[in-house]
């Protein structure tokens, strides 16, 4: 037996990142990605069986933890469990979503040593972990990852870590190590190819490693998989990798000029389209802002400011998701986001429903040398997709800007795949006002619906709306409306939901007959009608609203990207300077910023000043030349899908705030400069 043959005792079966959900599983915790599928190997093991059912158990490793499949296309739609039955807790910890690979790492790093590493967003993140928890007592225990091809090899007990793409598309992929012997390592995995082991076996696949001189190097049964290395839990980091500080500067944005500025009235947008014409209408002409000298600048950011915007999206994402799930559980709670409680059952019943999935979001960031802070999560009806999507991109054409790279370019890809996966069996009616913004956003983003096979049609307002004999909505060719997607966010409906709910409510006490069919339908008979599916689902009312940033903030009290933020103003908070901000809102609006000695600095007007308050610890935005910036990552079905910056020459970012050209350039090139 070689030296290096071992056999890890209780191995156990626990991961693939919480967030590759599959199709039918989307939102649960982040992105949705459709289960693994078999595909050709170099090396053969089980693929000749089928894959089994959801939840069969696969396989036993030594020390008893259990490998499950999870194949969620066998689950029939009749039977999908709701949202919560997926979460996999352990004596109270939760561990992940059934049955993923993160779910089977963090298992069985906690049934065989006690420990659990952070509840990452994705699978290849676990390469970066520095330390595992105790949930037992809080102690904290170093973890050093080691690069492919490092001289020191895999263990039993290793993390076995893959990049994302190929058989691991967005997510990346881990497993558990069993076995080292001279020529492979054998590990168990959850969610790869969901086949019972054979009778006897204690593993889920081999893996070829070439023992070198200067290494160990592993490859991936897979043709398209990439293995970035092997984590362990040691105190001892020869050969591991480098914890390198990043520099500070590589978190500027700095503006730029093209070598050649356009020329004044220069015409690079296509007036016959209607999206680009709903656009130039809206500037009053083919330009970025009211400053001309807009026109031939761009901002860039380094690749390593673009990798921490990307972490921290897919991160917050999860954060909010499991923050959603503990505000819906608890009506005190619940109570603080001034939701008219007629509406809690149906909030309650849309997080539920497995199928109710969110598409588009937006989260507003400050990236300043001291670190990246979330402002918000703009959970529902997000807006600027169109202009980082496909605005910014056509003027870098237009104009020669080849500097470094679109960090949007794939955001228009992602929302055509993220509306395949919908499974929408109709029409998608396409709800708006009549606003020169909001159209050229449904435009655009109808164009990636019909992309992915669905088809559209668009309302402006109420209009030709009617009732069916059988009580549904008709839109004004006599189509029932069965499936929604709108402009404007549910809070803007929310106000004549409230009013129209307190008038039925009222008739109702007073025994009064409602009769709505002798009324046009309303927009409440719409968009809470049971058959209704409606994009972003009734749920993200309690993730867009800021009353659940104190929460996140409390739940995740270790992230780097959350800024203490509560619900009263505390002495902590006038110590650092504060924002006070209505808990709905948009663009922006009633913000008040105040510094350490309580004088304001900034405030904007709108009309959410009623409404209730939260207290967030002042993080300005960098200034930029004289301008201030502001980040802004998508997010699409919950993974981050590309970077844009605003800018504005006041302190607080509004509606009428600058969408600029943004570029990510080299480390190098960005220190360089």
């Amino acid at each position: 037996m070689s030296e290096y043959r071992h056999s890890v005792p209780g191995c156990g079966s626990y991961s693939r990142t919480a967030l590759t959900i599959s199709r039918n599983m989307k939102n649960l915790v982040g992105p949705p990605v459709a289960g693994h599928q078999p595909r050709e190997c170099l090396v053969k093991s089980h693929h000749a069986a089928p894959p089994a059912d959801f939840g069969t158990l696969l396989g036993t490793c030594p020390g008893g933890v259990e490998v499950f499949s999870s194949n969620y296309d066998s689950i029939p739609d009749a039977e999908m469990p709701e949202r919560d039955w997926f979460r996999s807790t352990v004596d109270g910890v939760y561990m992940g979503y059934k049955w993923q690979c993160v779910e089977l790492a963090r298992r069985w790093m906690y049934a065989t040593h006690g420990y659990v590493f952070e509840d990452i967003a994705m699978a290849y993140e676990i390469f970066g972990l520095q330390e595992v928890m105790k949930p037992a007592t809080g102690e904290r225990l170093p973890l050093k990852s080691f690069r492919n091809g490092a001289k020191r090899p895999p263990e039993p007990g290793a993390l076995m870590i893959w990049n994302e793409g190929g058989e691991f598309e967005v997510t990346g992929h881990v497993a558990i190590v069993t076995e080292v012997g001279e020529g492979f390592v054998r590990v168990i995995e959850q969610n790869v190819e969901d086949t019972v082991w054979p009778e006897g076996r204690l593993w889920s696949r081999e893996l070829p490693m070439q023992r070198r001189d200067d290494g160990h190097e592993v490859s991936c049964t897979y043709h398209d998989g990439e293995i970035i290395g092997w984590v362990i839990q040691t105190e001892d980091g020869t050969h591991a990798e480098e914890e390198l500080a990043d520099n500070p500067d590589l978190f500027t944005i700095r503006r730029n000029a093209l070598p050649n500025a356009p020329e004044a009235g220069a015409e690079w947008l296509d007036g016959s389209d209607p999206i680009q014409a709903s656009y130039i209408e809206l500037m009053k002409g083919q330009n970025l802002s009211a400053d001309p000298a807009d026109m031939g600048a761009y901002y860039t950011i380094s690749e390593t400011a673009l990798r921490e915007i990307r972490r921290a999206a897919n991160e917050l994402h999860r954060m909010f998701m499991h923050a959603t799930n503990h505000v819906l559980k608890d009506d005190a709670l619940l109570a603080r986001f001034n939701l008219p409680p007629a509406l809690w059952p149906r909030i309650r019943k849309s997080w539920s429903n497995r199928r109710n999935e969110m598409i588009t979001g937006r989260m507003d960031f400050s990236m300043r040398p001291d670190g990246l802070k979330l402002y918000e999560y703009n959970a529902d009806s997000a807006s600027c997709y169109m202009e980082a999507g496909f605005l910014l991109g056509r003027w870098a054409e237009a104009f020669g800007c080849n500097a470094g790279r679109d960090p949007a370019v794939g955001l228009h890809d992602a929302l055509v795949d993220a509306w395949t996966e919908t499974e929408i069996d109709g029409v998608l009616h396409i709800m708006l006002d009549d606003d020169l913004e909001e159209t050229y956003h449904a435009l655009y983003m109808r164009e990636a619906i019909e992309k992915a096979g669905i088809p559209t049609r668009m309302i402006r307002g109420l209009d030709g709306l009617h009732w069916g004999e059988d009580g549904e909505v008709l839109d004004a060719e006599g189509t029932p409306i069965r499936w929604v997607w709108k402009t404007w966010a549910w809070e803007t409906a929310l106000d004549e939901i409230r009013e129209d709910l307190a008038e039925d409510e009222e008739n109702l006490r007073l025994h009064r007959t409602i009769d709505r069919g002798t009324q046009p339908p309303r927009l409440v008979d719409v968009l809470l009608r049971e058959n209704v599916m409606v994009f972003e689902p009734l749920w993200a009312l309690v993730t867009s609203n800021k009353a659940i940033l104190p929460i996140v903030r409390e739940m995740f009290p270790g992230s780097r990207f959350l800024l203490n933020t509560g619900y009263e103003l505390t002495d902590e908070l006038r110590a650092s300077g504060y924002a006070a901000k209505p808990i709905v809102g948009r663009c922006g609006a009633n913000v008040s910023l105040f510094n350490r000695k309580e004088e304001m600095v900034a405030a904007t007007d709108g009309r959410f000043e009623e409404r209730d308050t939260i207290y967030q610890e002042l993080f300005r935005l960098p200034q930029v030349e004289g301008r201030n910036a502001q980040l802004q990552a998508f997010t699409v079905s919950g993974a981050f899908a590309g970077v844009g910056v605003r800018m504005d020459a006041g302190l607080i970012i509004t509606t009428d705030s600058d969408l600029l050209p943004l570029r990510v350039v080299p480390d190098s090139g960005l220190l360089k400069d």
